[in-house]
C-alpha cells in the first residue's frame, strides 16, 4: 500500500469525499440505523438501553466497533456478534480519522501516512476476523473523516467505507428530543449514525422515541449488508 500510495496526494477532506458512501443504493426503500463504539477517551460504555429496545422491535443494525471498546467489553461483544439482527463493522484500531497527511477532526489526531492509515483498518480488521471467523465488510473511521487517497487504501484492504446520511445524535451530545426529531426526519435510502457507547446520552430515549412512528409508517429498516 505504500509502495501504490505513498506518492499520492489526496484532494479531497472531510466527510463526504470519493469513495464514501452516504446512503443507501439509489431506490432502496428502506433506512440504516449505525451505532458506533468509540472506546478509549472516546468512551468505553455499552447502551444496553438501546441495544435491547432494537432487540424488543426486531430493528437491525450495523455497529461499528473500535479494538478498544472491543477489548474493554468481550463479554458484550460475543453476545452482539452472535446476534443476528446486528453486523459488526470496522471502526478503527485507535479511533482516528483517515488521513495521509495527518490532517485531524475535532481534535482528533490522524493517521499520518499510508502505512499508519494500513494500521488503523488492518489492527482491527484482524482482530473482528479472528473473533467473528470472518473479515468486516464495512469501515468506519474515528470522527467519519477521510481523504480520498485514504478511502481507496480501505477500498483495496476489501472494506466499504461508510458515512452517513443523518448524524442522529450529534455525536452523542443531543438530547433525546433532539434525536428523536433527527432520527424521525430520516429520508427514505438514509444512513443514520448515533453511538452506543454513551449510555446516559440521549441516544436511547430519542431512538426510541422516534422508531415506533417509522414503523407504524411502514419504514423498513436493514443492516448495510442487506443491501449492497
Amino acid at each position: 500500500m505504500v509502495q501504490r500510495y505513498g506518492d499520492t496526494a489526496p484532494s479531497g477532506w472531510g466527510l463526504e469525499v470519493a469513495g464514501v458512501m452516504t446512503s443507501l443504493p439509489e431506490g432502496e426503500a428502506a433506512m440504516a440505523l449505525t451505532f458506533d463504539a468509540c472506546g478509549g477517551p472516546g468512551g468505553n460504555g455499552y447502551d444496553a438501553d438501546l441495544i435491547r429496545f432494537l432487540r424488543d422491535r426486531g430493528v437491525p443494525a450495523t455497529l461499528f466497533l473500535n479494538a478498544r471498546w472491543i477489548d474493554a467489553n468481550p463479554d458484550v461483544f460475543e453476545q452482539l456478534a452472535a446476534d443476528p439482527l446486528f453486523e459488526i463493522g470496522n471502526h478503527g484500531t485507535g479511533h482516528r480519522p483517515l488521513s495521509v497527511t495527518g490532517r485531524s477532526a475535532y481534535g482528533i489526531a490522524g493517521t499520518g501516512d499510508v502505512g499508519e492509515v494500513y494500521d488503523e483498518v488492518v489492527g482491527n480488521a484482524h482482530k473482528l476476523a479472528g473473533l467473528l471467523g470472518h473479515p468486516p465488510r464495512f469501515f468506519r473511521s474515528g470522527t467519519a473523516h477521510y481523504d480520498d487517497v485514504a478511502t481507496r487504501v480501505v477500498a483495496d484492504l476489501g472494506e466499504r467505507v461508510a458515512g452517513f446520511t443523518v448524524n442522529g445524535d450529534g455525536g452523542a451530545t443531543l438530547s433525546a428530543a433532539e434525536v428523536r426529531r433527527e432520527v424521525a426526519s430520516a429520508p427514505l435510502g438514509a444512513i443514520v449514525i448515533g453511538h452506543m457507547n454513551r449510555p446516559g446520552g440521549g441516544t436511547a430515549a430519542g431512538v426510541a422515541a422516534a422508531v415506533p412512528g417509522l414503523l407504524g409508517s411502514g419504514r423498513r429498516f436493514v443492516r448495510l449488508s442487506d443491501v449492497m
